[in-house]
């Protein structure tokens, strides 16, 4: 390990921790970044493990209201009702992701081209829901009923769900579904759960919140399933250059979580949608400049 190999972990762990739950694919950033900066890891590991720094951002920030759902489980149904609808939203990512593990490492993660049009087209989207997400009534109160078709009754109209502890356990079914498209690198785990939130009547803010909640079991379980499934390849400079990745994506993740809700429900994600498609008409640049 020498001093390039942790200047390079470093500034990865870096971008994984800025872009790790804005909608823009941390994954693909750092998948890119590393290809252009000719960064090897074992297996790929790295680019996974060092999601658990985000991961642990995202508990520090909500460990309050987390603390208070887990004392809450014995007897408020609605903490269970949570706890409920964020774990189905994890299992169908959880179930093909486990399915596809090698395909995903072997093919699509050595694939800069796929992952730069994937950028490119996830941007869009994201930009035309930002602009058509007009909603008549923003809701001060959270909405307790259904979204329209997905239970009994019906979503009044221009009322939005603005809180992520109450979203419909089908509505989480959903968006757990649309989750397993960030199993292609580029598209952005947390840009697909925000958009089928959004086309589902959620508020931006309760959006992304909830894709904070859904991350959690989420990349816990691809870290653990990943460092499991390569343990007996991973040396001591891996660990060293996953540990430099990890506190470097830790510290600015939690930085990111404390201040992007705010921006989020201000500015909307307009911006994050034109970033996706600069970043991937350069990278497809590059890739063609370089061969």
């Amino acid at each position: 390990m020498d001093v390039v190999n942790v200047l390079e972990a470093a500034v990865l762990g870096v971008v994984e921790g800025l872009t790790e739950f804005l909608p823009v694919s941390s994954t693909g950033h750092i998948l890119l970044l590393g290809h252009f900066l000719g960064f090897e890891s074992t297996g790929k590991t790295f680019e996974v493990v060092i999601q658990l720094g985000a991961i642990l951002a995202i508990l520090a920030v909500y460990a309050g209201r987390l603390t208070s759902v887990a004392t809450r489980l014995p007897h408020d149904p609605q903490a269970r009702r949570f706890v409920l609808g964020v774990l189905i939203a994890f299992l169908p990512a959880a179930v093909i992701g486990a399915a596809l593990h090698g395909f995903i490492k072997n093919v699509l993660f050595e694939s800069p081209a796929t992952i730069c049009i994937a950028l490119i087209v996830g941007g869009v989207v994201l930009l035309l829901v930002d602009r058509a997400y007009r909603p008549q009534v923003e809701s001060t109160k959270p909405v307790r009923g259904p979204v329209a078709g997905l239970g009994e009754g019906s979503k009044p109209r221009g009322v939005i769900y603005d809180d992520a502890m109450r979203f419909p356990l089908l509505m989480c079914l959903i968006v757990g579904l649309c989750q397993c498209l960030a199993l292609i690198p580029g598209v952005s785990r947390s840009g697909s759960t925000i958009v089928a939130a959004l086309l589902l009547g959620s508020s931006k803010r309760a959006a992304a919140e909830f894709s904070f909640f859904l991350a959690i079991p989420t990349m816990s379980g691809a870290f653990a399933y990943d460092l499991y499934k390569n343990r007996a390849v991973l040396n001591f400079d891996d660990g060293a250059l996953i540990a430099i990745g990890f506190v470097c994506a830790f510290i600015t993740a939690l930085i990111v979580v404390r201040y992007v809700l705010d921006f989020i429900s201000q500015h909307g994600f307009a911006v994050f949608a034109w970033w996706r498609m600069i970043i991937g008409a350069l990278g497809l640049v590059a890739l063609f400049a370089v061969g």
